[in-house]
């Protein structure tokens, strides 16, 4: 469904951020990107929802190219919340895309708050968003990107700042979604739960990739990307 080709990034500064990067992803397939600090997993995924041009390689989706079907078929949540929140009440924030795209008001907040119902959040609905703590936003933004309906999720550390509940509780959802899941994080216990199969990236490349859980039970190949075994194999 994704094919990344050959992907090449670099920064004015002349940093480069990705470095040939390969990687495909299957229909309702779930992939796990992990890395170190500045390995470029924030890079990739931006590239990958159509948020930063591609300079050098290929993305295509269903065989068709270009930063406009990435945006449109790709949810992407930040690494910081507080970048993706706009509206004046949770429900208006979760329902903002659906209106935008020409949905009645009223349909777009039915079905947000569906999907409020469907994390445990709908307590929030009306509350102003900057009255939530961080986990609460987080959970937020990732109701606002279903909201769209996208084919694929791209999620930027989406269980940052969660408490165990509610990160027990966007682990399920994930598990149980027909959907796509692309899943950028150091929390490799999360990618466990979630992801048949994970790539791992260093310096911009990719420095192993394989089927889950084989492979996050190599210490050796994550110790050469600065990673650490998951805590259940510690």
């Amino acid at each position: 469904m994704l094919e990344v080709r050959d992907l090449r990034y670099k920064y004015p500064d002349g940093h480069e951020a990705l470095r040939g990067v390969s990687l495909s992803v299957g229909e309702g397939e779930k992939v796990a990107i992990v890395g170190a600090n500045g390995s470029g997993k924030s890079t990739l995924l931006l590239h990958i929802a159509g948020a930063v041009g591609v300079q050098s390689g290929r993305i295509t989706f269903k065989g068709h190219e270009g930063s406009e079907i990435l945006r449109e078929k790709v949810g992407l949540t930040f690494q910081n919340a507080d970048d993706e929140i706009l509206m004046p009440s949770v429900i208006e924030d979760v329902a903002f895309s659906l209106v935008a795209s020409g949905t009645p008001p009223r349909s777009a907040h039915e079905r947000a708050g569906e999907i409020l119902a469907a994390l445990g959040i709908s307590h929030l609905s009306s509350r102003p968003p900057h009255r939530l703590s961080g986990g609460e936003k987080r959970l937020v933004t990732f109701a606002g990107i279903l909201a769209s309906n996208p084919e694929i999720l791209a999620l930027d550390e989406p269980t940052a700042g969660l408490d165990p509940k509610a990160r027990r509780r966007v682990i399920n959802f994930l598990r149980e979604t027909e959907k796509a899941v692309i899943l950028a994080t150091h929390d490799l216990d999360m990618a466990l739960d979630v992801c048949g199969r994970a790539v791992i990236l260093s310096g911009g490349e990719i420095s192993a990739k394989g089927e889950l859980p084989e492979l996050f039970k190599d210490e050796s190949i994550l110790e050469a990307s600065g990673l650490e075994l998951p805590l259940r194999y510690q």
